[in-house]
């Protein structure tokens, strides 16, 4: 008498622990593939529309006219644009409190990029930590399914006379499955992770890299104006 060796057939007749491993490890992994279609969504909008501001940026828009765009388009800008309005926000408070001091300005702009900074980076590492999750625990529920399933067919087993292959095999199997799916959970996890990761490392530093940038430009600026106050 031949036996349904299919999956579904497998789980049906598996032991209750076994088929809620599997069905937690099918969740999270449906859980997992649609955080990662968001995130990809997410860095790629985040790169377009850095590259987008720092083009204009460089092309030689005065910076009360970026200031003035990127504090109309709040909610439709990337992160270097917000963290450019932030800068140029409290310098210009500053500025409206006549601080004259060069280096009072160029403090309490850093500071307000920095934190504007710190908030972007919380933004683009969501989820980053739900994935690295599911790749480390997946294959240890999957493993405790299959050692639970395991256990279970052979204390079925010792009832019975005669053990053969035919009648060990579908209870091994059924185990088994459990890890299997664990792996199919984790795998693209920490392939998505490592991946999501290495975007928003890159992102950080081209982030950091516009504050000295932005700095050194305020700086050169508060030299100019010194320069010429002095020579009056």
């Amino acid at each position: 008498m031949n036996q349904d060796m299919s999956i579904v057939s497998l789980l049906l007749h598996a032991s209750f622990v076994v088929q809620l491993v599997v069905l937690l490890l099918l969740t999270i992994s449906v859980t997992s593939w649609a955080a990662i279609v968001r995130k990809l969504g997410a860095i790629k909008r985040i790169k377009n529309l850095n590259e987008e501001f720092e083009r204009l940026f460089w092309s030689g828009t005065s910076l009360n006219e970026l200031f003035n765009a990127a504090s109309q388009n709040a909610k439709l800008s990337g992160p270097m644009e917000r963290i450019f309005a932030s800068g140029m926000r409290e310098y210009q408070k500053l500025r409206e409190r006549h601080i004259s001091d060069a280096g009072t300005l160029l403090d309490g702009a850093r500071r307000a990029m920095r934190a504007s900074f710190q908030r972007e980076m919380d933004v683009a590492e969501s989820q980053l930590a739900f994935l690295a999750s599911v790749g480390s625990i997946s294959p240890y529920v999957g493993l405790f399914g299959t050692v639970w399933g395991i256990m279970h067919a052979f204390t079925g087993l010792a009832s019975l006379q005669q053990v053969t292959l035919a009648t060990v095999a579908p209870g091994i199997a059924e185990a088994l499955i459990a890890t299997a799916i664990g792996l199919f959970s984790a795998i693209p996890a920490v392939l998505a992770y490592n991946r999501f990761s290495h975007d928003v490392d890159r992102i950080a530093i081209k982030l950091e890299t516009f504050i000295e940038e932005f700095s050194n430009i305020l700086q050169r600026s508060l030299g100019g104006a010194n320069s010429s106050a002095s020579g009056h």
